[in-house]
């Protein structure tokens, strides 16, 4: 294969992932491809899939030496672009997917020239990309926020979540490098994604990862929701890795919302947005936060129900104490896949259907 067509076979695998990797009409996706892979690695990852394989039987597909694929490995890995571990016939690899995967994982690489490919297949790409269900994300509310007679629901609970692992860390937002790359950043901070682990200390010393404890992970919520800035997880349950703090402005999934106008690009929570009427005073605070447009003032505070995404970022900001989340009907409350696999199935579920 030439160097080109290495790239459109690696394109080709990663979009028959449920996570895709939609083509364009200009092709801009394979330039982006080369700037993260060399032609031999995509050739070599083109034969990847999602699940753990052994080296050897990829080797033995592709006719590649095991010693020069074992350098090809080892560099890509040393990319984020994919996954390796020891197996018991050998070294086992699989290819992460495009979002949410490789991508993430190039916040410390990112440049100009990336950032700029990555604009221009966003806006190609991004309805393909981001208007499948189940979505990639889906909001947790900023606990404090919902209605004290309310119970949390257990995937809910982004206390109990942090509270449950064993390592935690922050991170830069790749959405807001990108976008201040290409001159048009965001006021919102940086470093607020937080990543989570069951295995301890296993984020100290790492490059481009600020090791936290549980009350430091803990302000770093808090920090984001004072910004205005909302709470997304993995939309599924369970083995949950880490939580972003996302804007409209910035952030590849919510800017579906804003500028390619998929309603249903995140899937809200299970919650919505209510106003006291005899405690708010108009002042449109909570207007002018909500990302989503589902707030509007006459003499007090209204809320769109169908649009407010439970996010709790209104409530959390009320001076007044006049907002709080309360629990949908159940019939309104969306349904969350009960692992990753789950999720992974219902997405090839509804590919086929298209």
């Amino acid at each position: 294969m030439n160097a080109n067509a290495n790239f459109q076979a690696l394109a080709a695998r990663l979009d028959s992932f449920p996570q895709r990797f939609p083509s364009t009409t200009s092709g801009v996706e394979l330039q982006l491809l080369a700037q993260l892979f060399t032609p031999k690695e995509a050739g070599l990852a083109a034969n990847f899939i999602l699940d753990f394989t052994p080296l050897g039987e990829v080797t033995t597909k592709c006719g590649m030496s095991l010693s020069e694929a074992r350098t090809l490995v080892k560099s890509m890995a040393g990319k984020g672009l994919i996954k390796i571990k020891r197996g018991e016939s050998g070294l086992e690899v699989r290819l992460l997917p495009f979002i949410v995967g490789f991508y993430e994982n190039q916040v410390d690489r990112i440049d100009e020239v990336f950032a700029n490919l990555f604009e221009a297949y966003y806006r190609e790409a991004s309805h393909d990309l981001l208007s499948m269900e189940p979505q990639f994300h889906r909001i947790i509310p900023v606990k404090e926020t919902i209605n004290t007679q309310v119970e949390i629901l257990p995937e809910d609970n982004v206390v109990a979540l942090l509270s449950s692992k064993s390592a935690w860390g922050v991170m830069d937002c790749i959405c807001r490098k990108q976008k201040a790359l290409i001159g048009e950043g965001c006021d919102h901070p940086l470093k607020v994604c937080l990543i989570l682990s069951e295995t301890p200390g296993v984020f100290d010393d790492l490059e481009g990862i600020e090791a936290l404890d549980l009350d430091d992970a803990l302000e770093v919520l808090d920090r984001a929701a004072a910004a205005g800035l909302v709470h997304t997880v993995s939309n599924y349950k369970g083995e949950l890795s880490y939580v972003c703090n996302c804007c409209t402005c910035s952030c590849g999934i919510l800017r579906g919302i804003a500028e390619a106008h998929i309603a249903n690009v995140v899937a809200r929570s299970a919650y919505v947005a209510q106003v006291y009427d005899d405690a708010c005073i108009g002042c449109g605070i909570c207007e002018d936060l909500c990302q989503f447009d589902a707030i509007s003032i006459e003499e007090t505070s209204i809320i769109d129900q169908e649009t407010c995404v439970g996010c709790g970022v209104c409530a959390r900001s009320c001076p007044e104490d006049a907002v709080s989340l309360s629990l949908r009907p159940a019939e309104e409350i969306l349904h969350v896949p009960n692992s990753f696999e789950a999720w992974l199935e219902e997405r090839e579920k509804v590919r086929k259907e298209i």
